[in-house]
C-alpha cells in the first residue's frame, strides 16, 4: 500500500487539485448531454431566441434610437368668443321661509347669448322675463336655495323659463352675479 501511495504521488497526482478540474469538465458534459436531448433542444431554441430578440429589441429602443427633437409649437392665434351679456336689473323678492319670518332674495344675473342681434331681442322682451324671474323666485324656500346643488337648480329654472320668454331668441346661460338671502 504505501507503494502505491508513493506512486500516486510520483505522477503528481493530488486529490483536491483533481476535484477542481473535474467540476468544470463534468459540468461541460452535463450541458453536451443536454444539448443532445431533442426535448430541450425544441424547447431551449425558441426560448433563447425569443430571449435574444428581446434583448435586441430594448436596446434599440432605450439605446440606439434618437430622441426625436421638439419642433416649437406655433402659438394659435385665440379669438374672442362671440358671446354677449345681457344684464338684468337687480331682483328682491320676499321668499318663504319655515316659519312665516320675512325673508328676502336679492339676485343679479346676466343673460349669456350668441350675438347682437339675440341680445337686442331679449332686451326688447326683458319685461316678460322679469315676470318670468318674479313668479318662479316668489315660490322658493330658503331651503331651496342652500347647497351649490339648491343654486344649481335655481339657474338651471332660470335658464328654462328665460328660454320660454324669450322664444324666438335663444339664452345660452344664466350668469348669478349677486346673490343674497336675508
Amino acid at each position: 500500500m504505501a507503494k502505491k501511495e508513493v506512486e500516486s504521488d510520483a505522477e503528481g497526482e493530488n486529490p483536491a487539485a483533481e476535484g477542481a478540474d473535474a467540476a468544470p469538465k463534468k459540468l461541460f458534459g452535463k450541458i453536451l448531454g443536454l444539448l443532445k436531448n431533442k426535448k430541450v433542444l425544441m424547447i431551449g431554441a425558441p426560448v433563447l431566441l425569443l430571449l435574444l430578440v428581446g434583448a435586441g429589441a430594448g436596446v434599440y429602443f432605450f439605446v440606439l434610437k434618437a430622441v426625436p427633437e421638439k419642433k416649437p409649437v406655433q402659438e394659435a392665434q385665440l379669438t374672442p368668443p362671440l358671446v354677449k351679456f345681457n344684464e338684468v336689473d337687480d331682483l328682491l323678492v320676499n321668499i318663504q321661509s319655515p316659519d312665516s319670518t320675512p325673508a328676502y332674495l336679492k339676485l343679479s344675473v346676466s343673460l349669456e347669448v350668441d350675438n347682437d342681434l339675440e341680445m337686442t331681442g331679449v332686451a326688447a322682451l326683458m319685461p316678460r322675463i322679469k315676470d318670468q324671474f318674479q313668479a318662479y323666485l316668489r315660490e322658493l324656500r330658503v331651503d331651496d336655495l342652500k347647497g351649490s346643488a339648491g343654486v344649481l337648480r335655481m339657474k338651471e329654472e332660470l335658464l328654462r323659463r328665460v328660454n320660454v320668454a324669450a322664444a324666438p331668441y335663444k339664452v345660452r346661460d344664466v350668469l348669478l352675479k349677486q346673490m343674497i338671502v336675508q
